[in-house]
């Protein structure tokens, strides 16, 4: 899966069950490098999100990693903890939203 359809994806499953945003708020960036690189934000408000091409000018955390180590996450392959305690997965702003990543992921 390219990093494009995995953000495609992201976005069909948080609108088929919303129930999964409930509570959380906030504007999630990612910065993935590699040979399939791209920057996409996720704003998650009232129950909703929307998944943005681009970077985003108001973003409470920045998840930074890099596009083959992020397919493994997203694929069940790397454990987000791992990744982070293993530098493959940096964090920049809100640790409470680094918390709910994995929701957000599933």
């Amino acid at each position: 899966m390219t990093t494009k359809e995995i953000f495609n994806e992201m976005q069909k499953r948080m609108d088929q069950n919303p129930s999964k945003l409930v509570g959380l708020k906030g504007v999630f960036q990612f910065d993935i490098g590699g040979p399939d690189s791209g920057i996409y934000s996720v704003a998650i408000a009232d129950g909703k999100a929307v998944v943005s091409e681009g970077p985003s000018p108001s973003a409470d955390i920045t998840i930074i990693m890099a596009s083959n180590d992020f397919g493994d996450l997203i694929e069940g392959r790397l454990d987000p903890m791992a990744a982070f305690m293993g530098g493959k997965l940096k964090v920049n702003g809100d640790m409470m939203l680094a918390m709910q990543l994995q929701s957000l992921l599933a």
